[in-house]
């Protein structure tokens, strides 16, 4: 679960904190400017996990009161990326960020489709269902529901594992 960045509700088992080398916009623990959302399994759906997030003002569009579509991309892209994550730590039989290799995954594709405007204030739930998992690839039907109870956004991502070098701390461009 996340609430921006409000630590005090961060969810200490999320698959996020649970993650090493994790420096994403969306989804890295490891980064103080990000949006550091948290995700973890719907009790009730095995391929299904939730991520909740309240939005801040300096995450608006062009309205005061709406969410930028930009960070609503973020969202689905990121919260899918961190479930395949999982999904594929889970598969192995480990825990995520274990000793052992370091599992990445990166998008492939992502594409949105805006419902509805997406109120800046309150909670939004974003809900990322396990379509299909093929060697390194996952696909994903993601959702977002604003505080309204309205579905805003739609997505769909295909995340593709990376190799560990993505997870080093000076990056895949070292040389830079």
């Amino acid at each position: 679960m996340s609430s921006g960045h409000s630590q005090d509700k961060k969810s200490h088992g999320s698959f996020q904190s649970q993650m090493r080398g994790n420096h994403c916009y969306g989804c890295g623990k490891d980064n103080p400017g990000g949006l550091r959302i948290d995700s973890n399994w719907d009790p009730d759906d095995a391929n299904v996990s939730i991520c909740e997030f309240t939005p801040a003002a300096h995450h608006c569009a062009g309205p005061p009161d709406v969410v930028n579509g930009g960070i609503i991309a973020s969202l689905i892209d990121c919260h899918a990326i961190s479930t395949a994550t999982a999904d594929r730590f889970r598969r192995e039989g480990r825990q995520i960020g274990d000793d052992g290799d370091q599992i990445a995954y990166a998008t492939a594709s992502l594409e949105v489709n805006y419902k509805a405007p997406t109120r800046l204030k309150g909670q939004l739930t974003v809900r990322a269902e396990i379509v299909e998992t093929k060697g390194r690839r996952t696909q994903f039907e993601v959702s977002v529901v604003d505080s309204s109870g309205s579905i805003t956004a739609e997505g769909k991502v295909t995340a593709v594992q990376v190799p560990t070098a993505w997870v080093k701390p000076d990056g895949i461009f070292p040389d830079d």
